[in-house]
């Protein structure tokens, strides 16, 4: 093959590619222009207010949510992420061989590891948490504050949690006659 007919060639290859990247650069500016031209124009109260999923929003946006879905997030992100090796490891199961084999049950073995300490520590507990240590102890903390509740444990072994005092509030009563 000369080096005329290689061009060509390479060139009949990349025509497809191109037409593509036209059609796409056209429908964006179609879609573009065509939400210019058919747009609502005015701005009134209700266009900047937040609006999601049909819902008007209520309340603040700044709300404390507990570290409970955080957690759940990041574990779900964590064993998904390996269900997709195990699923590659499925897909080129018999191009591995035992060292694929021997490969992935170590991995799943570090998995369930990982699940079994995240169980135990008490991490995939809802509600009311009292946090243990790995054998099953209730987790003794060093410097409780004033604001938390308690958790001790006696010299027999058995924990007595000692719950928040609430600041006490003392307030000097006025009249108006103190006030003037």
């Amino acid at each position: 093959m000369n080096e005329a007919t290689i061009n060509q060639a390479t060139s009949l290859q990349i025509w497809p590619l191109v037409v593509y990247f036209i059609a796409v650069i056209a429908l964006v500016l179609t879609m573009l222009g065509l939400s210019w031209l058919l747009g609502e124009r005015r701005a009134n109260a209700a266009t900047n207010e937040a609006f999601e999923s049909g819902v008007v929003s209520v309340g603040n946006a700044q709300g404390r949510i507990s570290v409970d879905f955080y957690l759940i997030a990041i574990f779900f992100v964590i064993f998904d992420l390996e269900t997709v090796f195990i699923f590659a490891w499925a897909i080129a199961f018999f191009e591995l061989g035992w060292q694929g084999y021997f490969s992935i049950l170590v991995f799943i073995v570090v998995l369930v590891v990982a699940l079994v300490y995240e169980w135990r520590s008490g991490a995939l507990d809802w509600g009311i948490k009292a946090r243990t240590d790995f054998d099953g102890r209730p987790h003794i903390n060093a410097s409780p504050s004033n604001a938390q509740s308690s958790l001790n444990l006696t010299p027999a072994g058995t924990a007595t949690l000692t719950p928040a005092l609430a600041p006490e509030v003392t307030t000097k009563p006025t009249t108006q006659e103190e006030s003037r």
